[in-house]
């Protein structure tokens, strides 16, 4: 038989089996209590989730109920299908009806590092997305479907597992069209002992009524700003024209919620705005305007992520001017000018290995 992870085993196969065979084996995560969880998630005892108090006060499941409602006429997205999701049907996004698809869950090492600490984030890949950018790096999980259907209670247990085996979050991954399942999954995994934060990692093109749900729920916010120009967004975006627009409103709303993220003294986030921009070739995204207007409508300590790792894939062939993986004088010039505006929390990647 052929071995599942390498020899010697590294920490993340290690954990990642940990996960996966407890869940498979209906194994309980609560053999921990609280306080055990903390020290082996890393997280401060004095840290308390912004979803705790909405639980216990029954706030939470409410809220998860209007969400469910919306999907009657689906609106949880700026697409507003109108579809029944209830009845079973399916938007742009492609959700099958209310049917919750799940991709994959793991301890996850490869984000930023305020979040992964030693124990990983405790990613959750939802699977199927309302935004659908033709260069998607996981189109076969957000594009094309690829998962595994999964019932609430199983997405509540998800997370107990991730962290009864350490992880510091957990991080919902493209979780717009989700956001029903989301909440109902935090509800009963907050009963059942769940105190990490909840990182909501989105595409950033998320409806403010939405958003206001939200509110008291989402410990820290990693949203995208991929596109400063509508034409852009339209184009490689499945006519998303709105995306900018929408995003710089979502994005200020969230930065209202949770505020600049600062790590605690472990290093680790436990709450706060994180903001992505993934850097395009020929100038696609706009990126020094998206610094420019980070600059100049939240604070200069704002976290932002320049990302380097642009990989042509999906249908980006179609299109020459996103055929190419970016160069480090493209990249070179957005963090210069971040840093010429005063923004003075940049998460900055290594680019020796980009092509001058």
């Amino acid at each position: 038989m052929k071995a599942l992870c390498p020899q010697p085993m590294t920490r993340r196969c290690f954990l990642d089996k940990t996960a996966k065979t407890c869940l498979s084996l209906g194994l309980s995560p609560l053999l921990l209590d609280v306080g055990q969880a903390q020290a082996a998630t890393g997280t401060d005892s004095k840290f308390e989730p912004a979803y705790l108090k909405l639980h216990e006060s029954g706030e939470l499941g409410k809220r998860a109920d209007e969400l469910w409602a919306m999907m009657k006429s689906c609106r949880l997205c700026p697409r507003r299908c109108g579809v029944n999701r209830l009845n079973g049907m399916s938007g742009v996004c492609q959700a099958p009806g209310t049917e919750l698809v799940i991709a994959s869950f793991h301890p996850h090492f490869g984000e930023e590092r305020p979040l992964v600490g030693r124990g990983g984030s405790g990613t959750i890949f939802l699977s199927n997305c309302n935004l659908r950018c033709k260069f998607c790096q996981n189109y076969d999980i957000a594009l094309l479907g690829r998962g595994d259907e999964s019932s609430v209670a199983n997405f509540a247990r998800m997370m107990l597992v991730l962290q009864t085996i350490g992880c510091h979050n957990i991080n919902l991954v493209t979780p717009t069209h989700y956001s029903a399942h989301i909440l109902k999954a935090i509800d009963i995994a907050a009963g059942r002992g769940l105190r990490l934060p909840i990182v909501y990692n989105t595409s950033g093109w998320e409806r403010l009524e939405i958003l206001e749900v939200l509110d008291g729920i989402v410990d820290i916010y990693l949203p995208d700003f991929k596109y400063w120009d509508s034409e852009m967004s339209a184009k490689y975006s499945s006519e998303a024209e709105s995306y900018p627009e929408m995003t710089a409103k979502a994005i200020l709303e969230m930065h209202r919620q949770v505020g600049v993220a600062k790590p605690a003294q472990n290093g680790i986030m436990q709450r706060g705005l994180m903001i992505r921009h993934l850097v395009m070739p020929n100038d696609t995204g706009g990126s020094e305007n998206v610094m420019e207007w980070i600059a100049e409508n939240l604070p200069k300590d704002t976290y932002v992520n320049i990302m380097a790792q642009y990989t042509p894939v999906y249908k980006a062939y179609d299109h020459p001017e996103i055929s190419r993986r970016i160069t480090k004088d493209e990249y070179v010039k957005v963090v210069t000018r971040a840093k010429d505006l005063g923004l003075t929390n940049l998460d900055v990647q290594g680019y020796g290995w980009l092509k001058g």
